[in-house]
C-alpha cells in the first residue's frame, strides 16, 4: 500500500516545474474521480443511479470517450482504495483549481449523493469534510448543495446531456 501511495504522489501529485500540462490535468481528473467514487460508497449500497451519475459527470466534465472514462475510473478506483485519507486528492485539487472550480467539484459530489434519492448522514459528513479540505466557504457549500439538488430533480441522477 505504501508503494502505491508513493507512486501516486510521484506520478500524479508532484508539482514541479517540469510537469507537463497533460500530466497535471490527468492527476486532477483522477483526484476528482476518486472523490466522486468515495461519495458513491458512503452509504450502505451503491445504486445504479449513482454509478451512472459518476460516469455521466466525469464524461461531461472532462470530455471523455468510453475508453478514456473506463481507464480513468479504473485508475481512480485503485488510488481511492490505496489512499489512507482524502488529503492527497484535495491537495491536488487545491493546487490546480480556483474557488469556483472547487465549488463545482463539490456540486458534482452532491449530485452523486442525491442520485439514489436518499441523502445519507455519512454522505453529508464526507461532503462537509471535503468542503473544509478544499477551503470552500459555507455559502458556496450550501449553494453547491442546492444546485445539485435542483439539477437532480430537473434532469435525473445523471444530470443534463
Amino acid at each position: 500500500m505504501i508503494t502505491g501511495i508513493k507512486r501516486f504522489f510521484d506520478q500524479m501529485i508532484a508539482t514541479n516545474a517540469g510537469q507537463s500540462a497533460p500530466v497535471a490535468e490527468r492527476a486532477l481528473q483522477v483526484a476528482t474521480a476518486a472523490l466522486l467514487l468515495e461519495t458513491m460508497r458512503m452509504d450502505d449500497r451503491i445504486a445504479p443511479e449513482e454509478t451512472a451519475a459518476v460516469a455521466a459527470t466525469l464524461r461531461r466534465q472532462f470530455g471523455l470517450d468510453a475508453a478514456a472514462l473506463a481507464e480513468l475510473l479504473e485508475l481512480a478506483e485503485q488510488e481511492a482504495r490505496q489512499a489512507t485519507d482524502y488529503y492527497q486528492f484535495t491537495a491536488l485539487i487545491n493546487a490546480g483549481c480556483d474557488a469556483a472550480q472547487k465549488a463545482r467539484i463539490l456540486e458534482y459530489m452532491w449530485q452523486i449523493a442525491h442520485a439514489d434519492g436518499h441523502l445519507d448522514a455519512h454522505e453529508q459528513h464526507l461532503l462537509r469534510k471535503i468542503a473544509d479540505l478544499l477551503y470552500v466557504s459555507r455559502a458556496d457549500y450550501v449553494a453547491a448543495k442546492q444546485r445539485a439538488r435542483a439539477n437532480v430533480a430537473a434532469h435525473g441522477p445523471a444530470g443534463p446531456g
